[in-house]
């Protein structure tokens, strides 16, 4: 087998991981401060993404990876070509990214929510 395409496969697995870590980290995060800091700037960089033109990381390696395994890459971000095509189709682009801030956006509320709280040392 191709390792290009191996390697464009495997990224593919990481960006889901992340999307995963983005939607779910709030889940694993309570009493450990580490991981907590890290899921909320997980979280900004996913509003941040989704706002402004930029595209992730992730995604540009992807598109190499494939390049060079010969397959004609995506054009457009990531949720938009994988997450749109499988859960959301026919769904205006703008749209998705809206609702994917509104939920990055519902976590942070989660972590305001904690820390609010915090008198219970759950924070």
């Amino acid at each position: 087998m191709n390792p290009w395409r191996i390697l464009a496969f495997l990224t593919l697995a990481l960006h889901l991981a992340w999307l995963a870590w983005i939607l779910l980290g709030w889940l694993v995060t309570r009493r450990r401060p580490l991981l907590r800091w890290l899921h909320i700037l997980s979280l900004l960089w996913g509003i941040l993404i989704s706002v402004f033109p930029w595209t992730c990381p992730l995604t540009y390696a992807e598109m190499y990876f494939e390049r060079r395994a010969g397959i004609t890459p995506f054009e457009r971000s990531f949720l938009e070509h994988y997450v749109e095509l499988l859960v959301y189709p026919n769904v205006p682009p703008r749209l998705l990214m809206g609702s994917a801030i509104a939920v990055c956006a519902l976590i942070l509320g989660i972590y305001i929510r904690r820390y609010v709280r915090k008198a219970d040392g759950a924070w």
